[in-house]
């Protein structure tokens, strides 16, 4: 715990710093100006508390700046969500009026009160793929009210205007075809046709930023294209929001800070849930994108996903929502192995650079892993990993950790058996072939699930 807490709320125009005790007692209030000398008389004035910590609110909002400025200083910069301020504002006693001051000490004491604040890291490649992917959703913000424009504009030109989605070869088409009969038409037509000039260069804007997106995703190495239905733009999207996976406790954290997750409203022996608005909506976008790309393609397992949750007499949006979970768990499991690949190449010899999961080891490639778990991990497996992960036992660190193969490896999971079903022990049976293998020996034996049959005898005089 630091000694003191020094809380920022910080604006564009100028900045306001409250510095507090571990009892939550003011020590000293200072307001600086936006402009390039702000570090310096923030850290002048701050040098009187040799053991501090800052807490900027919204540090990756209107306050990233002045944290990444702190963060190169050497400061230990912790970041508090506008939320955390609000509700201590909310709850104090005494003063709670709304301004610069109160707002500042609001976010020191809940930083002091709060154990789950993260503390601010320096920029890496994924707020690279934070800029372009919010690049991205500008640019498609953009082209759709420009198209609304112009179908509103073409309306007025041509009865009914043109239908459902409209491209730029159809606009082009369509004002080709129109006559201007006076000067009111003529400007509309010369509207239209700016309009539609609009349209190409925010197209084109969006074909060169999905050409940056592919290149800066492919450069991170993540390992999220692999699963069915997500792309580039959705890679980027769920990177460049959650950058440190570490700071989820489980996928179960990770599915309520997306929103897919349901959120509970009981009450006594009534127990209900219902349907979440929270959460980052980016990453719930995100996921639903890749959830709706998995069930109009009919091969993909999220569309068998989805078509049992209906069979199971789910509504066509609850089962929607049952796929974005899957989906999300998926996500969440391929961050993981992403961060531990990281980790493993910051610590230099031993981190298995050549595997790409741990699922390449147990012989199912997360390239046709639609969505589940796609790095499980070291447990035993019931299938054998003797053919398909010969080879990969020096570089997997799934792999290092399977016990030596046996003698007699069972090549295929046990099925179970006529024997082992309720209500089949009055036909149980002893097997003609069982009691012939038994009065002749074998020269290996292995142990058998109980009611499988033996292997066909052999005519070529093998053994």
């Amino acid at each position: 715990m630091a000694a003191v807490m020094i809380g920022v709320d910080p604006h564009k125009a100028s900045h306001t710093a409250v510095a507090v005790s571990a009892a939550e007692e003011p020590l000293g209030e200072l307001r600086v100006r936006a402009c390039v000398a702000q570090t310096e008389r923030l850290l002048a004035w701050a040098a009187a508390w040799p053991q501090r910590t800052w807490a900027v609110e919204g540090a990756g909002g209107t306050g990233h700046l002045l944290a990444q400025q702190l963060l190169a200083a050497g400061e230990r910069v912790l970041d508090v969500q506008p939320k955390l301020g609000a509700r201590v504002r909310l709850l104090a006693a005494g003063d709670v009026n709304k301004n610069d001051p109160n707002d500042a000490r609001s976010v020191a004491v809940a930083a002091l009160r709060s154990a789950g604040v993260r503390e601010v890291r320096p920029d890496d490649h994924a707020a690279v793929l934070k800029i372009w992917s919010k690049r991205y959703r500008d640019l498609g913000r953009t082209r759709t009210q420009v198209a609304c424009r112009l179908h509103a504009v073409l309306g007025e030109l041509i009865p009914g205007g043109v239908p459902k989605a409209i491209t730029t070869a159809r606009a082009a088409r369509v004002l080709r075809a129109i006559e201007a009969a006076g000067a009111v038409e003529a400007a509309r037509c010369e509207l239209a046709a700016a309009l539609l000039d609009d349209l190409r260069r925010v197209d084109t804007g969006i074909r060169e930023t999905r050409r940056k997106l592919a290149v800066t995703v492919a450069a991170s190495g993540t390992s999220l294209t692999r699963l069915f239905g997500v792309g580039p733009v959705v890679a980027a999207a769920v990177t460049g929001d959650v950058r440190d996976v570490s700071r989820f406790g489980g996928r179960d954290h990770f599915a309520a800070c997306n929103g897919t997750a349901p959120i509970e409203v009981s009450s006594g022996q009534r127990k209900v849930c219902r349907l979440s608005r929270r959460g980052n909506r980016r990453l719930n976008h995100a996921i639903h994108m890749a959830a709706i790309t998995q069930i109009r393609h009919r091969h993909s397992q999220g569309r068998a996903y989805y078509d049992k949750k209906l069979a199971e007499g789910k509504t066509p949006r609850e089962a929607l929502r049952s796929l974005k979970r899957q989906v999300s768990n998926a996500i969440f499991a391929c961050l993981q192995a992403d961060a531990r690949r990281a980790a493993a190449r910051a610590g230099g010899p031993g981190g298995q650079q050549g595997n790409d999961s741990a699922a390449c080891a147990a012989g199912s490639h997360p390239r046709h892993r639609l969505f589940g778990q796609a790095t499980p991990g070291p447990g035993p497996h019931t299938t054998t990993v003797a053919s398909s992960g010969r080879g990969r036992a020096g570089h997997s660190p799934v792999a290092a950790t399977l016990p030596p193969p046996m003698p007699q490896v069972q090549a295929e999971r046990p099925q179970r058996s006529e024997d082992e079903r309720p209500g089949a022990a009055a036909r149980r049976r002893p097997h003609p072939a069982a009691r012939k293998a038994e009065s002749q020996g074998s020269l290996v034996k292995t142990q058998r699930p109980k009611g499988t049959s033996l292997p066909a005898k052999r005519t070529d005089g093998t053994p």
